[in-house]
């Protein structure tokens, strides 16, 4: 049963890495949102009063199981692992699997490949979202270490929290001019990053922390910057695409206080981002946006306020299960070139792994259409 299993996922990657070679992806940006289940969908919908939102625009829709390797309920360390890897790992783990033996992550195959490679948050950069993108630990807590991976990681621009984590790691000041020594331009507030030009390395550390809540259109003018420095450093290179990840992180915190405005608010920021990164993909072919979550959090229930259904107009009430995540399945939004290469209902790191195979089709010595050999050695 297990090999047959493994054939089944072989054969997939095949025709991924084939159907890619047909429609060739330079660029891809993920994008998640923490916590943004398909009843944050809704409400996105129901609120604009089922105009077309950009949710609604999407080219492909899927949908992925999210449980953990110990746990059916998943924290954003596993989840997050599994997007970045195409690995399942137990809870709080980041970028490694349970019996401890680390993983790629995307951002670094699309590295080691050339291309630059970027990450954008609302919550500090250490978090656990964002670490499995560099991160190789069993304690997503252990946020010195992390802080660590994050300098030595070779991402090419980061935005978001947790400045204090550097201080705390690289005291006296000493920070700045660690990140100097691996290249980084350093910009603490959104004015500066959004004055930088040119190419070359940037951390912007925005926040002590995380991010204020309902921060406007913050989010999506740091996914707009952030893209921007990407594609230039992109040509720069001789046009090699770029890797980037983009979450909407504090989603989460509201549905984990089942606080409805700063969810409202957060999900509006997040929408705005999405709106950025779809826009960014209209004018640069070769481009895939795919929007998802790592999980659902709160258990998010739009019921009616009245149980009365003769009426014309009951009205709407939000009301939630629970104040953790939960085991509901996530939807994922897909737009762009490559769009159709992903379909049906799929493990989170079937996702992920899906999205590795895509860039590394790009490489000279990858699977091809018609290697059926080469299919089949897979699967043995």
């Amino acid at each position: 049963m297990k090999r047959f299993f493994i054939s089944i996922i072989a054969a997939a990657t095949c025709t991924c890495m084939s159907a890619a070679t047909q429609n060739p992806v330079r660029n891809i940006i993920i994008m998640i949102g923490d916590g943004m289940g398909l009843s944050c969908v809704s409400m996105i919908q129901l609120e604009n009063d089922f105009h077309t939102t950009v949710f609604d625009r999407a080219d492909n829709i899927v949908l992925t199981r999210t449980y953990s390797l110990n746990n059916r309920v998943t924290d954003s360390a596993a989840a997050g692992t599994a997007l970045a890897t195409g690995h399942k790992t137990d809870n709080a783990h980041l970028g490694i699997t349970p019996d401890g033996q680390p993983v790629e992550s995307i951002t670094s195959r699309a590295a080691a490949q050339g291309m630059p490679t970027g990450i954008v948050v609302t919550t500090y950069l250490q978090h656990a979202t964002p670490a499995a993108f560099y991160a190789h630990t069993a304690d997503r807590g252990a946020l010195e270490d992390i802080t660590r991976s994050l300098t030595d990681s070779g991402i090419d621009v980061a935005v978001g929290g947790g400045r204090k984590y550097f201080e705390r790691t690289y005291p006296d000041g000493a920070w700045r001019d660690t990140l100097a020594s691996r290249g980084y331009r350093v910009a603490e507030d959104i004015e500066s990053l959004t004055t930088l030009g040119g190419s070359g390395r940037v951390m912007a550390l925005l926040a002590d922390k995380e991010l204020p809540y309902d921060s406007g259109d913050m989010l999506a003018v740091a996914t707009a910057k952030t893209l921007d420095l990407l594609d230039a450093e992109s040509a720069r290179r001789g046009d090699v695409g770029f890797v980037a990840m983009i979450e909407g992180s504090m989603i989460d915190y509201g549905a984990h206080g089942n606080e409805i405005e700063k969810l409202r608010g957060e999900l509006r920021s997040f929408t705005m981002a999405i709106e950025a990164a779809v826009d960014f993909a209209r004018t640069h072919e070769g481009t895939l946006v795919v929007v998802t979550s790592d999980h659902e959090t709160g258990g998010l229930a739009i019921a009616s306020a009245d149980k009365d259904f003769l009426k014309s107009e009951q009205g709407i009430s939000y009301r939630f299960a629970c104040e953790g995540h939960t085991a509901q399945m996530c939807p994922v939004y897909l737009y762009g070139t490559g769009a159709e290469l992903v379909n049906g209902i799929m493990e989170n790191s079937e996702l992920g792994a899906a999205l590795i195979s895509i860039i590394e089709q790009r490489q000279p010595n990858r699977l091809s259409r018609g290697d059926a050999s080469g299919c089949e050695r897979a699967a043995r």
